[in-house]
């Protein structure tokens, strides 16, 4: 486990509970209209063309975060810090309740609005009604690593939440990571029934319910509870201690990396009237995020804390609480090594490249998406990405000018077979999905399979630290039947009955062909062999096809990939064949139901972090 995992404080929760200022009302569904209330739009009355030049910034309780108060020396921009050496001078505030810094931002009294991209999702009908408010996007903080989808044993992976009840905390961030969890296994909203909680944890939180009625399958929990729960995000529950027996991880920002964007938004008019402050503003925060890396590195590699660091950690310690953080070791460090900082290069990635598939079109998409259909808005209403220039602001920040790299991340050789083929296959597999081919197919026409092909390089990118296994399958009738022909010309196998209900005895036992495992077992220990027909080089055959089936579709994925202008890191997509071991139908009685054996399946699927190259800024 992470050391982020072991560490992440409860006061997390506590911060996100009141992410949306929601109280009794959360527990329906309502509109974010009606829960921001009337508010009259007014100008924004501080900023370098007011007379107060001090502008009011939010935060949040996020790791990210700390590279802003490191930017700006503490929550008042403090002397030879890197904004006041730009002129800049603000106040942070706390804005973990999203609908009061929503008010505010409306109001004008701040400019600003710190949150994640599905949070000013659900706000954006809100935001977008007068066109002075309309958010534009200005930085991208972090990816999340915190939040997680526990359920009990029925529910191996997110395919199986369909029909299921899942507690959620009403407006929280966890709405987004839940939407995108169920988007992913091809779920909707009316697919499943969720027990909207008015708290993100505690008596009144999804773990709670989760504990203490049995109807509920899953919930939605931040490390804490997770870890409260399962005893940890590869454990298990026993029932002992205070765990729920059974209860185990099913989705994680762990694996699923690219869900939950944390962001810095402001007023458009604001942008327009300000944008050198503007630039400043995110330019000094890059560099800070620069600065938060390599200290936190440096840290993690020789164990020594240097006095620089230990300034950020004990400045972050006040202002989110020493209660809630005690230590600098490992609550503070470790509230940061939550946080997938993407620096300079994300930033590219996410508001200029195209081709990203999780950039900010994509994911605002899926902002939009889950405010509609979810009833938090009636009306479609977006928001701007920023038209910077990442060189000027490298400059201004002093900082490198890189680009987003193409380094293949993962290392499939890192992975045995079985990790892919195994029995720990389904306990490692996230979700899946599969299609179906005519027989001995091997090339995969974009325009037949081309929603597939975009589905799965949306997962891939959407789970930016797990596999995308390409599993190719075989149908196992042609080996069947060369089994009972060489068994029965050898003696082994006897045939009783009439064609059609036959049924066949080896050694004075029954013999089930529909026990595929079995089958295949007594192939492969060679007594069939030898013979014409020979089921051992049948059953081979069928393993090559899936293999070439599972590559074939791999090279259509790339090829279909390139043509749509999708960046995908080939390294995390790993084709596999595994010929006839998995059968839809066990023993085909056609050749309607042979075909539903002949497919190639999508799994994504944990790997173990040996497999993963680390980044310092993941994009």
């Amino acid at each position: 486990m992470p050391h982020a995992l072991r560490s992440q404080p409860l006061a997390l929760v506590l911060c996100l509970a009141a992410a949306l200022g929601l109280g009794q009302s959360a527990l329906a569904q309502e509109l974010f209209s009606k829960l921001v209330g009337p508010v009259q739009v007014g100008s924004v009355t501080s900023g370098p063309k007011a007379n107060n030049k001090t502008v009011e910034v939010p935060y949040i309780f996020w790791g990210g975060d700390i590279a802003t108060f490191l930017a700006n020396g503490d929550l008042k921009t403090g002397q030879g810090s890197t904004y006041q050496q730009m002129g800049l001078e603000m106040q942070l505030v706390p804005g973990d309740d999203f609908v009061g810094q929503v008010r505010n931002y409306l109001s004008g009294k701040s400019p600003m609005l710190r949150g994640t991209m599905h949070m000013i999702g659900l706000a954006g009908e809100v935001l977008g009604a007068d066109p002075r408010t309309k958010p534009v996007i200005i930085l991208q903080l972090s990816w999340s690593a915190g939040d997680h989808i526990v359920a009990k044993k029925g529910v191996k992976n997110l395919n199986d939440l369909k029909g299921k009840k899942i507690a959620c905390q009403q407006g929280g961030p966890h709405v987004g990571l839940l939407y995108d969890s169920l988007a992913a296994a091809g779920l909707n909203r009316e697919d499943v029934e969720i027990v909207w909680t008015k708290d993100i944890t505690g008596p009144n939180g999804p773990a709670t319910a989760f504990k203490n009625d049995p109807s509920i399958d899953a919930c939605c929990v931040v490390t804490p509870d997770m870890i409260g729960l399962t005893s940890g995000l590869d454990g298990v529950g026993t029932g002992a201690e205070g765990t729920v027996e059974g209860a185990h991880v099913v989705n994680s920002t762990v694996q699923m990396s690219r869900s939950i964007a944390d962001v810095y938004a402001v007023r458009s008019d604001w942008y327009e009237a300000n944008r050198d402050w503007v630039e400043k503003f995110v330019a000094g925060n890059l560099k800070a995020t620069e600065q938060i890396v390599a200290m936190r590195k440096a840290y993690g590699e020789s164990g020594k804390m240097t006095k620089e660091y230990e300034k950020i950690l004990t400045i972050s310690q006040r202002i989110f609480g020493k209660d809630v953080l005690p230590t600098l070791e490992g609550d503070v460090h470790g509230l940061l090594l939550d946080c997938g900082f993407v620096g300079l290069p994300g930033q590219i990635a996410f508001f200029k490249q195209k081709s990203n598939a999780s950039g900010f079109d994509e994911v605002m998409t899926r902002s939009i998406n889950l405010a509609t259909q979810w009833k938090y808005a009636q009306a479609r209403a977006g928001f701007e990405p920023n038209d910077f220039d990442y060189k000027k602001l490298s400059q201004l920040g002093g900082i490198e000018y890189v680009e987003p790299s193409s380094v293949e991340r993962f290392n499939p050789s890192a992975e045995s077979t079985e990790m892919f083929l195994g029995e720990n296959l389904d306990a490692n597999t996230i979700v899946s999905f599969s299609i179906n081919f005519e027989p001995n197919e091997q090339s995969f026409s974009s325009d037949r399979y081309g929603a597939e092909f975009l589905r799965a390089l949306k997962q891939a990118s959407q789970f930016g630290n797990a596999a995308v296994v390409i599993r190719g399958h075989a149908d196992p009738s042609k080996t069947l039947m060369d089994l009972i022909k060489a068994g029965t010309s050898k003696g082994i196998i006897q045939q009783n009955g009439t064609q059609g209900n036959y049924r066949y005895f080896m050694n004075g036992k029954p013999l089930d062909l529909n026990r595929t495992k079995e089958v295949v077992d007594l192939i492969k220990n060679g007594a069939f062999g030898g013979g014409n027909p020979d089921p051992t080089v049948t059953m081979q055959a069928a393993l090559t096809l899936s293999q070439a089936r599972a590559e074939a579709v791999k090279k259509s994925l790339e090829k279909f990939a390139k043509e749509s202008g999708i960046t995908v890191d080939l390294s995390q997509i790993v084709p596999v064949g595994a010929g006839i071991m998995e059968p839809v139908i066990p023993k085909p009685r056609n050749i309607d139901e042979a075909k539903e054996n002949m497919r190639v399946e999508f799994r994504i699927v944990k790997v173990n972090p040996e497999a993963l190259t680390p980044t310092d800024f993941n994009f």
